[in-house]
């Protein structure tokens, strides 16, 4: 038997079936091609806390990244390619049975929202919106072009996007370099719209590149995450975990870093303490990127409130940081410490994964975007070992 007949013979015994390109749908019952390419492996090294399991819910998801729910559960996922999913777990099991393309011509749409029954979807200048999409999966519908009004610069330029509770679509802008002085009105920072794309208005300045964010359900109020700038060492600055209450806070970037680190080039006259400082440091180029409060009730008591983080990982750093999820305890209206959540994405100095986003289901189990493994991971708790 030659290579190309047994691995013929391994995927029709998979149980995949790959339907054509206008019907736009992947049904996936069994195996797939990620069992085949032994990326299975994963599962298996994953440490949590007794109590927790994690089981694949989509694989074959191509650069899965940031993640968001529809009214009807259907997972939205955006990637830095040019493509647009919609997962399906039409039998509520805990496993997506279909995935859908949304788009496949999109220039890093990173971004998804969802709004009244439209998907939002964020490129690099560009927001659009699909509207009825959980109706018209199968053939998505004609965008419309809401703003495209945003810089074109890539680097830092995908975008993450969420509604806010003012009903406003909050959009960020990274800045477009490693470190440098840029027009804060422009670069680095975190803007707001209206779902129609009017009504433009900076929120926050001084941040060096969000990916990730999230309001506190209790407060109401805006927090996120920042990478911090690379080329001071390995320890050196923080990544950071922000809260900003209101509008016009500046935190500190280019000229502070994590609050307390004044930058080599762009520091001098200015005072960190003119800055808003982090709500909490988390580890230097971990490169912490979605968050999200928990608001589900199936986890225990002591995850109620706080806010998990995916780390991305270090990708200079002389030895490989992040790689995980982590959790960040809440008590009042003050992060007060971080602690390992998911952790075996990374064994050794080889990463397995890549956690990009994470989102609260319905059912109170946490789903977790991975752009290197291709695939959402489910962690959800019964309490048995």
């Amino acid at each position: 038997m030659t290579l190309l007949s047994l691995f013929i013979l391994l995927f029709s015994m998979s149980g995949c079936t790959y339907q054509s390109k206008t019907d736009q749908a992947v049904n996936v019952t069994n195996a797939d091609a990620h069992t085949i390419a032994g990326i299975d492996g994963i599962l298996g090294k994953i440490k949590l806390p007794t109590g927790f399991h994690i089981n694949y819910f989509a694989r074959n998801v191509k650069g899965a990244r940031s993640l968001a729910l529809g009214t009807n559960g259907t997972i939205f996922v955006g990637t830095r390619d040019k493509s647009v999913y919609a997962l399906v777990d039409e039998n509520h099991d805990g496993v997506s049975d279909k995935l859908y393309t949304i788009a496949d011509n999109l220039h890093s749409p990173n971004g998804v929202a969802f709004r009244n029954g439209s998907l939002y979807v964020a490129e690099i200048s560009k927001v659009w919106r699909y509207d009825n999409i959980e109706f018209r999966l199968a053939n998505p519908p004609k965008p419309v072009l809401i703003t495209d009004k945003f810089p074109d610069k890539e680097w830092h330029g995908w975008k993450y996007i969420a509604f806010g509770p003012d009903g406003k679509l909050y959009v960020p802008v990274g800045s477009p370099c490693n470190v440098c002085e840029v027009d804060e009105n422009k670069f680095g920072n975190i803007n707001r719209i209206n779902a129609d794309g009017s009504g433009f208005e900076v929120y926050a300045k001084g941040i060096r590149n969000t990916v990730g964010f999230d309001w506190d359900p209790k407060t109401k109020e805006l927090w996120f995450t920042d990478n911090g700038r690379d080329e001071m060492g390995d320890d050196v600055p923080d990544d950071e975990l922000n809260h900003a209450p209101k509008p016009g806070m500046h935190f500190g970037f280019p000229f502070c870093h994590a609050g307390d680190v004044p930058d080599p080039q762009f520091g001098k006259g200015h005072d960190c303490k003119n800055y808003v400082a982090p709500a909490l440091k988390l580890d230097a180029h971990v490169a912490s990127l979605g968050m999200k409060f928990y608001t589900g009730t199936q986890f225990p008591k002591e995850y109620q409130d706080c806010i998990f983080i995916a780390e991305h990982g270090s990708w200079n750093r002389s030895s490989k940081v992040g790689y995980r999820v982590v959790s960040v305890k809440i008590d009042g209206n003050k992060a007060v410490s971080s602690a390992p959540f998911a952790e075996g994405f990374l064994q050794g100095q080889k990463p397995l994964g890549r956690p990009v986003d994470v989102l609260v289901m319905p059912d109170g189990s946490l789903l977790v975007s991975d752009d290197f493994a291709d695939c959402v991971y489910r962690i959800s708790y019964d309490g048995k070992k």
